[in-house]
């Protein structure tokens, strides 16, 4: 995926022992305009990338709590 190429990933500090991570890479954002976003557990699979503006709007839905099961 190139517009992540240079991407520094950086694990959720909220992941667990349970294997429900997720790494987030934001320096992609000045170079590439996006954030990426991979499972933790599959670092050579796929990731998306995803707007500045979407990721700000998913982490404030998981904040708020309305993306709770």
């Amino acid at each position: 995926m190139t517009e992540l190429t240079g991407a520094v990933w950086r694990t959720s500090s909220r992941s667990n022992d349970q294997g429900l991570c997720v790494q987030v890479a934001t320096n992609v954002v000045a170079a590439h305009g996006v954030v990426g976003v991979r499972d933790s557990k599959d670092p050579g699979g796929p990731a998306l990338a995803v707007s500045p503006p979407g990721w700000s709007a998913f982490v404030g839905a998981v904040r708020g709590g309305a993306l709770r099961g």
